[in-house]
């Protein structure tokens, strides 16, 4: 599997660099989002631009993504997915489950939000 991973102090950008998320590609995926996930990231951006199709086991990669990050009071963000991705994910109602937009700056400034969320609702208890 060919990806790239850009660790910052708040959150992890990883960018697949695959064209198809199918079975051959999603245990590394997992394997890989578990193995951020141990080692304390909570948020992650999935950047998806160069996957032009994607099957079941890639979405089931997508969902194990979501809930490490929401079970580590964190966010799972996917980023700039094509036509056929991304109507995959509505027909398959993961739309509602998965936040997806369509930038990274975006992702990065949804985290922001999220993370000073966090730190007021501490403050005020």
């Amino acid at each position: 599997m060919k990806f790239s991973v850009d660790k910052h102090e708040k959150y992890v950008l990883v960018k697949l660099n695959e064209s198809k998320l199918n079975s051959s590609i999603t245990p590394q995926l997992k394997s890989e989002l578990i193995l951020m996930n141990t080692e304390g990231q909570r948020n992650i951006v999935l950047d998806l631009s160069m996957v032009k199709f994607a099957d079941s086991s890639g979405l089931s990669s997508l969902l194990v993504g979501h809930r490490l990050c929401k079970n580590g009071d964190g966010v799972f963000i996917l980023v700039g997915l094509n036509s056929s991705v991304a109507r995959l994910i509505t027909i398959s109602q993961l739309d509602n489950v998965l936040t997806v937009v369509n930038t990274s700056d975006e992702a990065i400034d949804l985290i922001f939000m999220e993370e000073i969320e966090k730190d007021l609702k501490n403050e005020a208890r």
